[in-house]
């Protein structure tokens, strides 16, 4: 088939490289335009940001030329968006009424009604909202978001219980790597030997994001999922690989091997579409009562699949588990380029 040209937006950044990576081989998508700061515009990629992604360096793109960041320099029909959020709240609307599809890393547009917020094996009926998107602010294209690194595997372990149980209530705590936040990111002095109880807006982020993820669409608008979340985020000094402690109430309070039943059988419902970012069984059961662990299990699935284990009685809401998942794939770029693919596979875009 013919390949749909991209764009990454931030592509020399942490998450943009990842973009690139993964972008590079896609048998869908080719890289057709990389865009940054105007400080990094005219330069060839492999001079504007130092490689930290991994594999091949610049994954074939060293001598693009970086281009400034609007639709006027840097356009293409599908955009990939690592932009920290301020930017894009103003960069990526220029984008979308350009006719351009904007997938979104940002947390700009996430809680906005009328954007899709999207982990495809949750709710890929949500991708309907572009629709309602396009009429009210008459954009051409639009913008679709993935949530926050830690909603994205949280959710992905939550959606399978959410729809065979429902969940009442959910108390997670993370412990997030430090390739989270960006590079340079946390200094060593801060983190080496540390835990950091804070990161800025994590903890709403999670609470927010995971009830529309797991809402029910009705019409133009998400009904969020009735069940409160309570969240503490905290930063530990791991590289890659964000972790969530869970415990859970749901309904009927079923027990622990029923509820590792429905995980082991969870099979996607994005299997047979044929989407080359997508697992076929986007969650799985380790036995080991020491795993998951970032340093052996963030790499599953090309970085996408959730590791969950650990599964236990809870004393207090029944239930309780760890989930892990590469923040810089299934919490990011990867999520981005999935929920393209899902877009692609609804009707190629123009």
């Amino acid at each position: 088939m013919e390949r749909i040209g991209v764009a990454v937006l931030g592509a020399t950044g942490i998450v943009g490289q990842r973009f690139v990576a993964r972008l590079a081989a896609h048998p869908q998508f080719e890289i057709v335009s990389l865009s940054a700061s105007g400080r990094s515009a005219g330069m060839k990629y492999k001079e504007a940001c130092t490689w930290r992604a991994g594999g091949r360096p610049y994954a074939g793109c060293e001598n693009f030329i970086v281009e400034e960041t609007s639709p006027e320099r840097a356009w293409a029909p599908v955009v990939f968006s690592a932009l920290d959020a301020p930017v894009a709240a103003e960069i990526e609307p220029l984008y979308a009424a350009s006719g351009a599809l904007v997938f979104s890393n940002a947390s700009a547009y996430r809680m906005q009604e009328d954007v899709p917020l999207l982990v495809p094996e949750a709710n890929p009926d949500h991708l309907a909202l572009l629709d309602e998107q396009r009429r009210r602010r008459r954009w051409r294209g639009g913008i679709a978001c993935n949530p926050n690194c830690t909603t994205a595997i949280l959710t992905t372990a939550l959606a399978p219980l959410h729809r065979t149980f429902g969940v009442e209530a959910v108390l997670a705590t993370s412990l997030q790597a430090i390739s989270g936040a960006g590079y340079p990111g946390v200094s060593a002095l801060d983190i080496s030997g540390n835990v950091i109880p804070f990161i800025r807006g994590e903890e709403e982020k999670l609470e927010t994001e995971t009830a529309k993820i797991l809402g029910t669409l009705l019409g133009g608008r998400v009904e969020p999922a009735p069940f409160p979340v309570s969240a503490t985020c905290t930063r530990v000094s791991v590289r890659d690989g964000h972790s969530v402690s869970v415990s859970l109430r749901l309904r009927g309070d079923p027990p622990v091997e029923e509820v590792l039943g429905c995980l082991r059988a969870y099979r996607s419902p994005l299997a047979d579409r044929g989407l080359p970012t997508a697992p076929e069984y986007p969650v799985r059961v380790l036995e080991e009562a020491d795993r998951p662990q970032p340093l052996l299990d963030a790499e599953a699935g090309d970085g996408m699949t959730v590791s969950v284990g650990r599964f236990r009685s809870c004393g207090i809401l029944g239930l309780k588990f760890l989930a892990l998942g590469h923040n810089l794939e299934r919490g990011a770029a990867g999520a981005a380029v999935l929920n393209a693919e899902l877009y692609v596979s609804a009707g190629v875009p123009a």
